[in-house]
């Protein structure tokens, strides 16, 4: 089946995507917005589960930093929507937000799926067309979209297109990176897909480890190691033991410089003080303490508040001589070595790194290979931490492609 009446085509239904259909029908062009799945939005669904993390409200320059390598060539599509930007336009849809704690920015209900009902229905309003279950498999000789769809065949032959088609996790909520080599026989740059905001496997825990404390949270560490460029990186918060390593929000927030200093060398080390609240010399004089007839384990609960999982990391790294010693077993509580192997695959992780490189790209995020085609979202070589930062691009660099559109259709 052929349609050859379709001014703008949008590949991807997910924030980038309907951001980039709402920026051209505002201009008043007709767009259709093709998606492999049988509803849009999933990942946006899943992404408010737990609560919907819009965006970051600190201080913008802070908030450009954690775009990495990739924060100048973000900055004019992230100043141009920025937190508040994008607190304003969900108020616009009847959404209110809130700044929490944290100054992450959530809606008032916590919930993603009232947001994106509000969000459909004016797409729908603006005359956006929406074909589900229609994956794009390339395009024909003739240089017409071809999708895969239940009916069968589907050919679009567009005036330009904006592929917003996620990463590679997830993929069973559509973003499995099957775009990468289409795009790459047709001479676009491509990053490799890797896995981001993921966890990290381990060089092997203990039966004993494995079995008791696999799935236990890790609560109040500070993680200390060296990136790939030598600088020293602490951070503090949480993480969780699995049966083959770690993952959780503190190791997610590294992940990127874990990650780089593994591709580098091989492996990392990383060293984890168990009482960051307390300083050496304290530990030193405490455990220097008579301990009497009590274990070792008893000894340092009553002490130092150690038991349960942090006591097994601890006796998992250190040799049992270190534990017999109070200033070797102090300074080994306020770094317990853990080495690092890999991240874990990417279908489990829960954004991408890598992508189309922005020098396919032109200032309009229009494919230089490609006239008329642009690109927006995960699938182009940028990657953030989780707390907003993730959705706050996807919708900045869709917004930028929908007006690199516009612009090129005046044209």
């Amino acid at each position: 089946m052929a349609d050859t009446d379709v001014p703008v085509a949008v590949l991807g239904g997910g924030p980038a995507g309907l951001m980039a259909a709402e920026v051209i029908a505002a201009a008043g062009h007709r767009v259709d917005v093709y998606d492999a799945m049988p509803s849009v939005g999933r990942k946006f669904l899943l992404a408010g589960k737990g609560g919907l993390n819009l965006t970051h409200a600190e201080p913008f320059d802070r908030f450009l930093t954690r775009y990495g390598h990739a924060s100048d060539a973000l900055s004019d599509c992230l100043s141009a929507f920025d937190a508040d930007a994008l607190r304003g336009w969900a108020r616009d849809l009847g959404v209110e937000t809130f700044v929490g704690s944290s100054l992450r920015v959530f809606p008032s209900d916590m919930k993603a799926a009232p947001l994106l009902r509000h969000w459909l229905h004016r797409l729908r309003d603006a005359g956006v067309r929406f074909h589900a279950r229609h994956r794009w498999t390339g395009w024909s000789d003739d240089e017409a979209l071809v999708f895969h769809a239940d009916s069968g065949e589907h050919v679009v032959d567009a005036k330009a297109t904006v592929l917003a088609l996620g990463g590679a996790s997830w993929p069973r909520l559509g973003s499995d990176g099957t775009w990468v080599p289409l795009l790459a026989a047709r001479g676009v740059e491509i990053a490799p897909l890797r896995a981001s905001n993921c966890g990290f496997d381990g060089a092997g825990w203990s039966d004993h480890l494995r079995t008791r404390f696999a799935g236990s949270p890790v609560k109040a560490v500070t993680i200390r190691f060296e990136d790939a460029d030598g600088a020293s990186v602490e951070r503090t918060g949480e993480f969780v033991v699995t049966a083959t390593g770690v993952e959780g929000s503190l190791i997610y927030a590294l992940s990127a410089r874990l990650r780089e200093v593994i591709e580098r060398s091989g492996s990392v080390v990383i060293h984890v003080d168990l009482v960051p609240q307390r300083s050496l010399d304290w530990l030193t004089k405490t455990l220097g303490q008579s301990r009497g007839a009590r274990s070792v384990g008893q000894h340092l609960k009553r002490l130092t508040g150690i038991d349960g999982v942090r006591a097994g990391l601890l006796y998992e790294a250190v040799a049992p001589a270190v534990l017999a010693d109070p200033t070797a077993l102090a300074a080994a509580i306020k770094a317990v070595p853990l080495t690092l192997l890999r991240p874990r695959p990417v279908d489990e992780a829960i954004s991408t790194a890598g992508g189309v490189r922005f020098a396919a790209l032109d200032e309009c995020w229009m494919l230089r290979s490609l006239p008329g085609v642009f690109c927006a979202g995960e699938m182009v070589d940028w990657e953030a931490p989780t707390g907003g930062y993730l959705l706050n691009a996807c919708f900045a660099s869709g917004r930028a492609a929908g007006l690199g559109v516009v612009s090129w259709l005046q044209r």
